[in-house]
C-alpha cells in the first residue's frame, strides 16, 4: 500500500491509500487518512519535503498510521531536506542536516529512500539510509541530448560522484572545475576549469542541486572561454528559484527530475524518477 502525501507525485507503483489534508487557520498541517484498505500490508509512504510544514504533514501521517497499527515499510523522500547544512561554518547556526535526519529516524520505517543525496552526511545521519544515486539520470540526459558530452564536474564537492558516473557510463571524459564561496555572504568567485583548450567539445555540467544557478552561469562563462561546445546542464534536484532567463541564454538545455517540484519550461526536460525498483 502506497501513501503519497504529494498531490501528483506518484514514485512508486502500488495501490495508493486515500486521505484528505488541509491547513487549519493558526497554520497547523491536519490529515484524515481512509482507514479503508488492508491493513496487513506495510505502507510506503513517499514525500517531497519543501517546507518544515510539509516534514509536520509527514510527521503526523505516520502517527496516524501507527495509531492504525500498520507496518511502516519505506520512507521515500527524494529531495533530502538541510542536505546542503550539513557542517557547522559559522557559530550560532544549527547542523540542519541532523535535525532532519533525528526526527526522521524516530519514525522508524524499514527503510528511508532518498536521491543523490548533497553529501555523504545525509546516509551518516540517516537511519536505514538507501542513496539512490543519479547514474541512471545521468545516462538518460547523455539520451536524450543525442551526441557525444564531456561531463563537467563544478566544484570538488562533486568530484567523487561524477567519477563515479563516469564508471558507470564505461568511462566518459572528465573535466574538473572548481569555485570560491564566502561562507558568510554566499558570493561565487574564482571559477576556474581545468582544461586548457575543449576544442569545441559537448560538455554537460552535472550536480546534485540547482537553487539560484549562480554556480552553472560562472562555469557556463568559464566553458565558453575555453572553447567548449554546447553546454548541457543535469541537476538531479531542481529548485530554480530564479527561473531560467539567465540560465536559457548560457545552456542548449537543462534537465531534471521531478524530486522537488514540477518544471514546465520550453528549456527544461523533467524526467519522472521511478523508485519502485529500489524498494
Amino acid at each position: 500500500m502506497i501513501l503519497n502525501l504529494t498531490p501528483g507525485f506518484n514514485p512508486v507503483n502500488g495501490t495508493e491509500i486515500a486521505f484528505k489534508s488541509f491547513t487549519f487557520s493558526g497554520g497547523e498541517p491536519h490529515i484524515k487518512i481512509n482507514t479503508d484498505f488492508d491493513k496487513s500490508e506495510g505502507v510506503t509512504v513517499t514525500h517531497r519535503i519543501n517546507s518544515f510544514n510539509d516534514l509536520g504533514l509527514l510527521c503526523l501521517a505516520v502517527d496516524a498510521l501507527k495509531h492504525m497499527d500498520v507496518t511502516l515499510e519505506n520512507l521515500v523522500i527524494p529531495y533530502f531536506p538541510a542536505a546542503r547544512q550539513d557542517r557547522l561554518m559559522i557559530p550560532g547556526e544549527p547542523l540542519s542536516v541532523k535535525v532532519y535526519a533525528e526526527i526522521i529516524n524516530s519514525f522508524g520505517f524499514k527503510k528511508v529512500v532518498v536521491l543523490d543525496p548533497h553529501s555523504e552526511v545525509t546516509p551518516a545521519v540517516l537511519d536505514r539510509c538507501h542513496a539512490v544515486p543519479n547514474h541512471a539520470f545521468v545516462q538518460e540526459v547523455i539520451r536524450l541530448t543525442g551526441t557525444d558530452v564531456t561531463l563537467i564536474s563544478p566544484d570538488g564537492g562533486a568530484l567523487k560522484k561524477i567519477y563515479k558516473v563516469s564508471e558507470f557510463l564505461g568511462g566518459v571524459e572528465v573535466v574538473e572545475c572548481s569555485k570560491s564561496r564566502d561562507v558568510k555572504t554566499g558570493k561565487l568567485t574564482g571559477f576556474k576549469v581545468y582544461a586548457d583548450d575543449l576544442q569545441g567539445k559537448n560538455c554537460l555540467i552535472v550536480d546534485d542541486i540547482c537553487d539560484g544557478g549562480g554556480t552553472f552561469l560562472g562555469l557556463a562563462e568559464e566553458l565558453k572561454k575555453k572553447h567548449a561546445g554546447n553546454l548541457y546542464l543535469a541537476v538531479t534536484h531542481g529548485i530554480f528559484n530564479k527561473g531560467f532567463d539567465e540560465l536559457k541564454e548560457a545552456f542548449q538545455h537543462i534537465y531534471t527530475t521531478n524530486s522537488f517540484r514540477e518544471i514546465t519550461h520550453e528549456n527544461v526536460t523533467q524526467i519522472a524518477w521511478d523508485v519502485t525498483t529500489e524498494l
